[in-house]
């Protein structure tokens, strides 16, 4: 007839390595390990994670039970500690994440108004005769006067001009858009 093993016995061969042991004290504690873990969390999936924590946590944390004490409560304070560990994990993330939120809306409104103000230039240029929006494209694309007049076989004069009319008449009719 065999004997029982008690968890203080169980505790100490799983902390020196024996997998048997460690597997003997899971069978017996997981559901216990759980259940404390679903209270504390108060979620299905934050306790089944936390439970896996535990138990991947646990070979090396036997080493510290000492055998005096009840290995169920040992037991309980190792899963309220890891409880309150991944709460002040989440709360530290979420305070280091804090504010990206807002970034992330301001970027999102910078990218828009820049898409607006691109849409209303193509809109505008539009409007533009051929050689004005010819010469605007080109400089708008970092082209200077100087390879802009070579490329549409004019002075570099007249390219200046061209830049100096088309501000103008853009100018003319934003300010015309917002009198409306």
């Amino acid at each position: 007839m065999r004997m029982e093993v008690d968890d203080p016995e169980l505790a100490a061969a799983a902390a020196n390595g024996d997998a048997k042991a460690f597997s003997a004290l899971l069978q017996r504690h997981y559901t216990r390990i759980f259940n404390l873990a679903f209270r504390l969390t108060g979620q299905q999936a934050e306790a089944e994670d936390l439970t896996q924590d535990i138990c991947a946590a646990l070979p090396a944390k036997l080493v510290h039970f000492e055998p005096r004490a009840k290995f169920t409560t040992w037991l309980y304070r190792v899963v309220v500690n890891a409880a309150h560990d991944r709460r002040r994990r989440a709360a530290s993330h979420a305070r280091a994440a804090d504010g990206w939120g807002d970034w992330e809306v301001a970027r999102q409104a910078e990218i828009a108004e820049a898409k607006d103000q691109s849409g209303w230039l193509m809109r505008a240029m539009a409007s533009l005769n051929t050689d004005l929006r010819d010469t605007l494209a080109l400089v708008l694309d970092d082209v200077s006067q100087a390879e802009a007049a070579e490329v549409l076989g004019v002075s570099p004069g007249t390219i200046a001009w061209r830049v100096s009319e088309a501000k103008k008449r853009l100018r003319a009719l934003k300010e015309q858009e917002d009198a409306s």
